[in-house]
């Protein structure tokens, strides 16, 4: 629970969660109450995925990107789900991250939960990243954006803790399905709620790569979404450099705050 006990001390939220998941306001209170029990919040508790299928694959690719961690020295991590887990290996990967030495450690279904457990179990031991960018939520689609939103933020308290100097990119969560629906109407309510409630932490920075994806008339291109959930190479392009660009700066600031540090 120190995660918890960070994100109280870094914000001041107003939601109390009910025994149906759903959030109410509470102006009285300078501090989210976290229900513990059966009523906690499920996307703030870490979670495996359940090996559904028999095969153990997702804890597999958990061990892997843990054993990549010893054989590797990243620059950047990449943790979450879909997003950022299909551009793997693409044109925009190779482009854009591949030579700011990143690691990918994104699982295509994960949820908050899921992210947060890996996070616990060694995903972030033994590597020593300037930054991690973190993208999970929109696999939360049963549960609502105020849970979402603090699943987020117990990632965020959790990365901090293992990680205390790194940076912490929080890119907003895309625009889902081809025509307008509630997933993409939550999805752009949870970037709000996480560009509010991480205001004032040192070095967490949310970062807009939404833009340009929705077209005038509210549908979204399979060019640009293949699945109407998960990046092309072309929808990639046309929204990661924002991303791009702020890893650039961070990783720049920091060779030169390196190289004028005295020599001892």
């Amino acid at each position: 629970m120190i995660a918890y006990q960070w994100l109280l001390q870094q914000r001041t939220p107003h939601a109390e969660y009910t025994n149906n998941g759903s959030s109410s306001d509470n102006n009285n209170n300078s501090n989210i109450n976290i229900i513990s029990g059966s009523n906690m919040n499920p996307c703030a508790v870490p979670t495996p995925v359940p090996d559904v299928d028999g095969d153990k694959r997702w804890l597999s690719i958990h061990r892997r990107f843990i054993s990549d961690c010893r054989e590797k020295d990243p620059d950047v991590i990449f943790l979450g789900d879909c997003i950022f887990e299909t551009l793997q290996d693409t044109d925009t990967w190779n482009q854009y991250f591949a030579p700011l030495h990143c690691l990918n450690f994104s699982i295509r279904e994960d949820r908050t939960e899921n992210v947060l457990w890996r996070i616990e179990n060694g995903t972030l031991d033994n590597v020593n990243p300037k930054i991690v960018v973190l993208h999970v939520g929109t696999n939360n689609t049963s549960n609502s954006a105020a849970e979402v939103a603090e699943g987020l933020l117990a990632n965020v308290a959790k990365i901090r803790e293992k990680l205390p100097s790194a940076y912490i990119i929080l890119p907003s969560l895309l625009p889902r399905g081809q025509q307008p629906n509630a997933l993409r109407d939550k999805n752009k309510e949870i970037n709000e709620l996480i560009k509010e409630r991480t205001k004032g932490m040192d070095r967490v920075q949310t970062v807009a790569i939404d833009k340009g994806l929705v077209h005038t008339d509210g549908s979204i291109s399979h060019h640009d979404m293949f699945d109407y959930k998960s990046l092309t190479n072309t929808g990639a392009k046309k929204i990661l450099e924002p991303l791009h660009d702020l890893l650039s700066q961070i990783l720049n600031e920091n060779e030169l705050e390196r190289d004028l540090t005295p020599s001892e």
